[in-house]
C-alpha cells in the first residue's frame, strides 16, 4: 500500500510540474514584455540604461527558470510515462514481493499434491526441518502401473495400445486385471545401467537383453483389489492387434499426473494485491476525503 501511494505522488508531481511550467511561461511573458518596454523607452531616454539592463537580467533569469522545469518536467514525466498504478514497475516489484510473502505463509501448511496413501515417512511430530527435506512418499495407489521387462525377442510384434492380461502374485489366479500397452522403452535396462555392460557379438553366450513396457491398468480392477509398490506381477500381451505404433508417435496431450491445488493459493495472493491496490487508489482516497 505504502509503494501504490508513493507512485501516485510520481503522477502527482507531474501535474504539479505542469501547473508551474504554466506559471514560469507566465512569469516569462511578462519578463518579455518589461523588457520590450523599457526597450523603447531607454531609446528615447526616459529610464537609465541601467534599468534597462535590470530588465533583461530578469528576462534571462525568467527563461532560466523555464528550462528547469521543462528538464523537471521531462524527468517526472520519464518516472510514469505509459502506465498506470497497477503497471507501474514498482507496484509491480512490490506485488511480486507481497505474492512470495503470501506463498511462502500458504506453503507453511503442507499439502500433498494427489490423494494416496503416506509411505516411507521420515519426519517425527516436532522435528524441524529445512526446505527441500523429504518427509514423506504419498502414494497414489489408484493410478499405478507396470513395468514389464519383456525379452528383446517377445517385442517384434508388440504395439502401443494392445490389451493385456495381468496376474499379480499378491491375489494369485483368483484376481485377473486388464489393461494396455502405454508405451514401450527406448532402451533396455543394462544400457541404462550404472555400469552398462559391454557385450561383444563374438561371446559365447549371448545375453538376451529386456526392454521395459509400461503397462496402464484399469483403475476400476485398481479400486476393488489394490495394488502395492514393487509387487511382482505376470503380464500377458495380446499380440493380435496390429494396428497400433511400436514407439509413441506424438508426446502426450496431458501429464500423467496434474494438481490444480496450489492454483488457490496463487488466486488469494491475486485477490489481496487488487485490494490493496483498490484501496489505496485515488478513487478510494476521494471518497474518504469526502466523507
Amino acid at each position: 500500500g505504502k509503494t501504490v501511494r508513493q507512485v501516485r505522488g510520481l503522477y502527482s508531481n507531474v501535474d504539479g510540474m505542469k501547473a508551474q511550467l504554466a506559471a514560469q511561461r507566465a512569469e516569462v511573458q511578462k519578463a518579455q514584455d518589461n523588457y520590450s518596454r523599457r526597450k523603447n523607452l531607454a531609446a528615447g531616454g526616459a529610464i537609465s540604461l541601467e534599468e534597462l539592463s535590470h530588465a533583461r537580467d530578469d528576462l534571462t533569469t525568467a527563461q532560466n527558470s523555464l528550462n528547469n522545469v521543462q528538464q523537471q518536467l521531462a524527468t517526472s514525466s520519464a518516472l510514469v510515462d505509459d502506465t498506470v498504478v497497477s503497471s507501474h514497475p514498482d507496484v509491480k516489484a512490490a506485488a511480486a514481493q507481497l505474492r512470495q510473502a503470501y506463498l511462502a505463509d500458504a506453503r507453511s501448511t503442507l499439502v500433498a499434491p494427489v490423494t494416496g496413501y503416506v509411505a516411507k515417512r521420515t519426519v517425527q511430530l516436532g522435528q524441524r526441518v529445512q526446505p527441500g527435506t523429504a518427509l514423506m512418499a504419498v502414494i497414489p495407489l489408484n493410478e499405478v502401473w507396470i513395468d514389464a521387462n519383456f525379452k528383446e525377442t517377445q517385442l517384434g510384434m508388440m504395439r502401443i495400445g494392445q490389451q493385456v492380461d495381468i496376474e499379480a502374485d499378491l491375489y494369485g489366479g483368483d484376481v485377473k486385471y486388464t489393461g494396455t500397452v502405454d508405451s514401450i522403452g527406448a532402451g533396455t535396462g543394462s544400457a541404462f545401467a550404472l555400469l552398462p555392460a559391454q557385450n561383444a557379438t563374438g561371446n559365447w553366450i549371448k545375453i538376451v537383453q529386456r526392454v521395459p513396457v509400461r503397462v496402464h491398468v484399469n483403475p476400476d480392477q485398481l479400486t476393488e483389489h489394490p495394488l502395492r509398490i514393487g509387487l511382482s506381477t505376470v503380464v500377458d500381451v495380446n499380440l493380435h492387434d496390429q494396428s497400433g505404433p511400436v514407439l509413441a508417435q506424438q508426446p502426450p496431450k496431458k501429464p500423467v499426473f496434474s494438481t490444480n491445488i496450489y492454483d488457490k493459493q496463487l488466486a488469494d495472493a491475486d485477490a489481496m494485491i487488487t485490494r490493496l491496490i483498490h484501496e489505496n487508489s485515488a478513487a478510494t482516497s476521494s471518497k474518504t476525503a469526502q466523507r
